[in-house]
Protein backbone atom coordinates (compact mmCIF):
# COMPACT_ATOMS: atom_id res chain seq x y z
CA UNK A 1 0.00 0.00 0.00
CA UNK A 2 0.88 3.26 -0.88
CA UNK A 3 1.69 6.11 1.43
CA UNK A 4 0.57 9.44 0.37
CA UNK A 5 2.52 12.61 1.05
CA UNK A 6 0.26 14.25 3.81
CA UNK A 7 0.35 10.56 5.45
CA UNK A 8 -3.23 10.13 4.88
CA UNK A 9 -4.25 6.40 3.11
CA UNK A 10 -7.39 6.82 0.99
CA UNK A 11 -9.60 3.45 0.72
CA UNK A 12 -11.38 3.62 -2.75
CA UNK A 13 -14.10 1.87 -3.92
CA UNK A 14 -16.94 2.50 -6.21
CA UNK A 15 -20.46 0.29 -5.02
CA UNK A 16 -23.70 0.49 -6.89
CA UNK A 17 -26.94 0.10 -5.06
CA UNK A 18 -30.19 0.20 -7.13
CA UNK A 19 -32.01 3.83 -5.08
CA UNK A 20 -28.72 5.79 -5.60
CA UNK A 21 -28.45 5.58 -9.48
CA UNK A 22 -26.87 8.20 -11.82
CA UNK A 23 -25.67 9.82 -8.14
CA UNK A 24 -22.58 9.51 -6.75
CA UNK A 25 -21.76 10.26 -3.45
CA UNK A 26 -18.04 10.31 -1.40
CA UNK A 27 -17.89 8.82 1.79
CA UNK A 28 -14.76 10.37 3.69
CA UNK A 29 -14.50 8.07 7.22
CA UNK A 30 -12.46 7.85 10.26
CA UNK A 31 -12.04 6.17 13.59
CA UNK A 32 -10.29 5.41 16.51
CA UNK A 33 -8.50 8.48 16.33
CA UNK A 34 -7.45 8.82 20.31
CA UNK A 35 -6.62 12.31 20.69
CA UNK A 36 -3.97 12.07 18.38
CA UNK A 37 -3.75 15.59 17.10
CA UNK A 38 -0.50 15.49 15.79
CA UNK A 39 1.80 13.88 13.09
CA UNK A 40 3.25 10.55 14.82
CA UNK A 41 6.61 11.60 15.63
CA UNK A 42 8.82 8.65 15.53
CA UNK A 43 8.98 5.20 13.97
CA UNK A 44 7.76 3.95 10.65
CA UNK A 45 4.86 6.01 10.92
CA UNK A 46 6.52 9.29 11.30
CA UNK A 47 5.02 12.24 9.71
CA UNK A 48 1.94 10.66 9.59
CA UNK A 49 -1.38 11.42 10.36
CA UNK A 50 -2.35 15.40 12.79
CA UNK A 51 -5.58 17.16 12.12
CA UNK A 52 -3.77 19.93 10.09
CA UNK A 53 -2.89 17.31 7.21
CA UNK A 54 -6.55 15.87 7.48
CA UNK A 55 -8.06 19.25 7.26
CA UNK A 56 -5.93 19.78 4.09
CA UNK A 57 -7.06 16.73 2.76
CA UNK A 58 -11.01 17.17 3.72
CA UNK A 59 -10.94 20.37 2.12
CA UNK A 60 -9.47 19.31 -1.10
CA UNK A 61 -12.05 16.29 -1.79
CA UNK A 62 -15.02 18.81 -0.99
CA UNK A 63 -13.91 21.34 -3.55
CA UNK A 64 -13.77 18.75 -5.87
CA UNK A 65 -16.44 16.30 -5.32
CA UNK A 66 -18.69 19.39 -3.80
CA UNK A 67 -19.35 20.17 -0.50
CA UNK A 68 -23.16 18.06 -0.79
CA UNK A 69 -21.90 15.25 -2.13
CA UNK A 70 -19.34 14.37 1.07
CA UNK A 71 -20.24 12.56 4.04
CA UNK A 72 -17.84 12.88 6.73
CA UNK A 73 -18.16 10.18 9.51
CA UNK A 74 -16.72 8.97 12.53
CA UNK A 75 -16.75 5.30 14.25
CA UNK A 76 -15.79 6.64 18.01
CA UNK A 77 -13.33 7.01 20.03
CA UNK A 78 -12.54 10.06 19.17
CA UNK A 79 -11.13 10.56 23.11
CA UNK A 80 -8.69 9.39 24.82
CA UNK A 81 -5.08 8.04 24.72
CA UNK A 82 -2.48 11.46 24.09
CA UNK A 83 -1.44 14.05 26.73
CA UNK A 84 -4.73 16.41 25.25
CA UNK A 85 -7.17 14.64 26.28
CA UNK A 86 -5.51 13.98 29.68
CA UNK A 87 -4.97 18.10 30.01
CA UNK A 88 -8.13 19.25 28.27
CA UNK A 89 -10.66 16.96 29.56
CA UNK A 90 -11.85 15.71 25.77
CA UNK A 91 -12.51 19.40 24.92
CA UNK A 92 -10.50 19.82 22.26
CA UNK A 93 -11.46 16.78 20.40
CA UNK A 94 -15.07 18.06 19.99
CA UNK A 95 -13.57 21.51 19.18
CA UNK A 96 -11.64 19.62 16.36
CA UNK A 97 -14.85 17.68 15.29
CA UNK A 98 -17.16 21.04 14.60
CA UNK A 99 -13.97 22.55 13.04
CA UNK A 100 -13.52 19.50 10.38
CA UNK A 101 -17.49 19.59 10.58
CA UNK A 102 -18.25 16.10 10.68
CA UNK A 103 -21.68 14.89 9.24
CA UNK A 104 -21.90 12.14 12.38
CA UNK A 105 -20.52 10.40 14.75
CA UNK A 106 -20.95 7.57 16.78
CA UNK A 107 -20.11 6.56 20.16
CA UNK A 108 -16.86 4.57 21.05
CA UNK A 109 -16.24 3.01 24.52
CA UNK A 110 -13.78 5.40 25.88
CA UNK A 111 -16.11 8.01 24.96
CA UNK A 112 -17.36 7.44 28.76
CA UNK A 113 -13.69 7.75 30.56
CA UNK A 114 -14.21 10.54 32.32
CA UNK A 115 -18.11 9.75 33.07
CA UNK A 116 -21.39 10.12 32.44
CA UNK A 117 -21.59 14.26 33.18
CA UNK A 118 -18.66 14.89 31.44
CA UNK A 119 -19.84 13.51 28.37
CA UNK A 120 -22.73 15.17 28.05
CA UNK A 121 -21.21 18.48 28.84
CA UNK A 122 -18.79 17.91 25.89
CA UNK A 123 -21.17 16.79 23.39
CA UNK A 124 -23.69 19.77 24.67
CA UNK A 125 -21.34 21.55 22.31
CA UNK A 126 -20.78 19.36 19.46
CA UNK A 127 -22.34 20.37 16.11
CA UNK A 128 -22.98 17.10 14.01
CA UNK A 129 -25.49 14.48 15.13
CA UNK A 130 -24.00 11.01 17.36
CA UNK A 131 -25.50 8.30 17.04
CA UNK A 132 -25.87 5.11 19.72
CA UNK A 133 -28.72 2.61 19.16
CA UNK A 134 -28.18 -0.64 21.30
CA UNK A 135 -27.82 1.75 24.91
CA UNK A 136 -30.49 3.35 26.51
CA UNK A 137 -29.37 7.04 27.58
CA UNK A 138 -32.73 8.39 28.41
CA UNK A 139 -32.35 9.08 32.34
CA UNK A 140 -28.80 10.76 32.06
CA UNK A 141 -28.33 14.28 30.73
CA UNK A 142 -25.84 13.32 27.97
CA UNK A 143 -29.12 11.12 26.44
CA UNK A 144 -30.66 14.57 25.29
CA UNK A 145 -27.64 14.86 22.40
CA UNK A 146 -27.72 11.54 21.34
CA UNK A 147 -30.14 9.82 19.17
CA UNK A 148 -30.56 6.32 17.92
CA UNK A 149 -30.36 7.36 14.21
CA UNK A 150 -30.14 10.14 11.83
CA UNK A 151 -31.01 10.85 8.30
CA UNK A 152 -28.71 13.50 5.92
CA UNK A 153 -29.40 13.76 2.91
CA UNK A 154 -26.07 14.35 0.60
CA UNK A 155 -25.60 13.73 -2.97
CA UNK A 156 -29.35 14.13 -4.29
CA UNK A 157 -29.70 10.90 -1.54
CA UNK A 158 -31.54 10.06 1.76
CA UNK A 159 -29.41 8.59 3.97
CA UNK A 160 -30.31 6.61 7.32
CA UNK A 161 -27.16 6.03 9.58
CA UNK A 162 -27.68 3.82 12.87
CA UNK A 163 -25.19 4.05 15.93
CA UNK A 164 -23.89 0.69 17.37
CA UNK A 165 -21.66 0.53 20.30
CA UNK A 166 -19.62 -2.45 21.41
CA UNK A 167 -20.44 -3.87 25.18
CA UNK A 168 -19.71 -1.41 27.64
CA UNK A 169 -19.20 -3.85 30.83
CA UNK A 170 -15.66 -4.89 30.29
CA UNK A 171 -14.80 -1.08 29.21
CA UNK A 172 -16.30 1.39 31.67
CA UNK A 173 -16.76 1.28 35.63
CA UNK A 174 -19.76 -0.67 36.92
CA UNK A 175 -21.93 2.42 38.02
CA UNK A 176 -21.63 3.97 34.62
CA UNK A 177 -23.07 0.66 32.60
CA UNK A 178 -25.86 0.43 35.13
CA UNK A 179 -26.73 4.14 34.24
CA UNK A 180 -26.91 3.28 30.64
CA UNK A 181 -29.03 -0.25 30.13
CA UNK A 182 -27.79 -1.99 26.50
CA UNK A 183 -30.34 -3.31 24.15
CA UNK A 184 -30.26 -6.30 22.13
CA UNK A 185 -28.12 -5.11 19.40
CA UNK A 186 -29.64 -7.56 16.88
CA UNK A 187 -32.73 -6.20 17.45
CA UNK A 188 -32.02 -3.20 17.42
CA UNK A 189 -29.95 -3.04 14.25
CA UNK A 190 -32.87 -4.62 12.96
CA UNK A 191 -35.33 -2.48 13.83
CA UNK A 192 -34.06 0.56 13.13
CA UNK A 193 -32.40 -0.50 9.42
CA UNK A 194 -35.78 -2.13 8.47
CA UNK A 195 -37.39 1.71 9.56
CA UNK A 196 -34.61 3.13 7.57
CA UNK A 197 -35.04 1.45 4.72
CA UNK A 198 -38.96 0.95 4.33
CA UNK A 199 -40.98 3.57 5.94
CA UNK A 200 -38.71 6.30 5.61
CA UNK A 201 -37.49 4.88 2.70
CA UNK A 202 -34.21 5.94 2.26
CA UNK A 203 -31.87 5.39 -0.44
CA UNK A 204 -28.61 4.15 1.64
CA UNK A 205 -28.65 2.83 5.48
CA UNK A 206 -25.24 3.08 7.02
CA UNK A 207 -24.37 1.22 10.52
CA UNK A 208 -21.45 3.23 12.14
CA UNK A 209 -20.47 1.22 14.00
CA UNK A 210 -18.26 0.68 17.54
CA UNK A 211 -17.68 -2.68 17.56
CA UNK A 212 -14.87 -4.42 15.92
CA UNK A 213 -13.95 -6.49 12.68
CA UNK A 214 -12.29 -9.03 14.48
CA UNK A 215 -11.48 -9.93 18.24
CA UNK A 216 -13.75 -10.92 21.00
CA UNK A 217 -17.52 -9.86 21.52
CA UNK A 218 -20.14 -9.33 18.77
CA UNK A 219 -18.27 -7.85 15.70
CA UNK A 220 -19.28 -6.08 12.36
CA UNK A 221 -19.33 -9.19 10.24
CA UNK A 222 -21.46 -10.99 13.26
CA UNK A 223 -23.60 -8.23 12.89
CA UNK A 224 -23.99 -8.18 8.84
CA UNK A 225 -24.81 -12.16 8.94
CA UNK A 226 -27.50 -11.34 11.52
CA UNK A 227 -29.42 -8.49 9.66
CA UNK A 228 -30.87 -7.66 6.88
CA UNK A 229 -31.65 -3.57 5.03
CA UNK A 230 -28.17 -2.41 6.25
CA UNK A 231 -26.20 -1.21 3.23
CA UNK A 232 -22.75 -0.33 4.47
CA UNK A 233 -20.70 -0.73 7.77
CA UNK A 234 -18.42 1.50 8.44
CA UNK A 235 -16.86 0.70 11.92
CA UNK A 236 -13.74 1.20 14.59
CA UNK A 237 -12.92 -0.01 17.88
CA UNK A 238 -10.43 -2.55 16.55
CA UNK A 239 -8.02 -0.50 14.85
CA UNK A 240 -8.35 -3.26 12.08
CA UNK A 241 -6.55 -1.32 8.87
CA UNK A 242 -8.42 -2.46 5.24
CA UNK A 243 -6.34 -1.82 2.67
CA UNK A 244 -9.27 -3.37 0.65
CA UNK A 245 -13.01 -3.65 1.60
CA UNK A 246 -14.04 -6.41 3.36
CA UNK A 247 -17.78 -7.92 2.66
CA UNK A 248 -20.13 -10.19 4.75
CA UNK A 249 -23.23 -11.58 3.38
CA UNK A 250 -26.34 -10.79 5.14
CA UNK A 251 -29.57 -12.94 6.17
CA UNK A 252 -30.85 -12.28 2.26
CA UNK A 253 -27.84 -13.28 1.08
CA UNK A 254 -26.88 -9.70 -0.09
CA UNK A 255 -22.79 -8.35 0.23
CA UNK A 256 -22.48 -5.84 2.86
CA UNK A 257 -18.98 -3.51 2.78
CA UNK A 258 -17.14 -2.83 5.52
CA UNK A 259 -14.28 -0.70 6.21
CA UNK A 260 -12.19 0.26 9.19
CA UNK A 261 -9.61 2.42 8.61
CA UNK A 262 -6.86 1.43 11.38
CA UNK A 263 -6.53 3.92 13.98
CA UNK A 264 -4.71 7.27 15.28
CA UNK A 265 -5.92 9.31 12.75
CA UNK A 266 -3.33 7.92 10.14
CA UNK A 267 -6.00 7.15 7.71
CA UNK A 268 -9.26 8.99 6.28
CA UNK A 269 -11.40 6.47 4.24
CA UNK A 270 -12.61 7.68 0.91
CA UNK A 271 -15.51 5.47 0.08
CA UNK A 272 -17.44 6.30 -3.01
CA UNK A 273 -21.11 4.96 -3.85
CA UNK A 274 -22.02 5.46 -7.64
Amino acid sequence: MKKLFLGICLLAAIASFDAAAQKRLTIIHTNDTHSHVEPIRSGTDAGMGGVIEQAAYLDSVRRVDGKRNVLLLHAGDFSQGTSYFTILKGDLEIDLLNAMKFDCVSLGNHEFDNGLDELGRRLSWLKCPVVCANYDFSSIEAGKYIRPYVILRKAGMKIGIVGLLTDLSTFVDRSISEEIPSLDIVQTANRWASYLKNEKRCDLVIALTHLGFEGVGFTDPMLVRATRDIDLVVGGHSHTFMEEMEYEYNLDGKPVPILQDGNWGLFLGNFKIQ
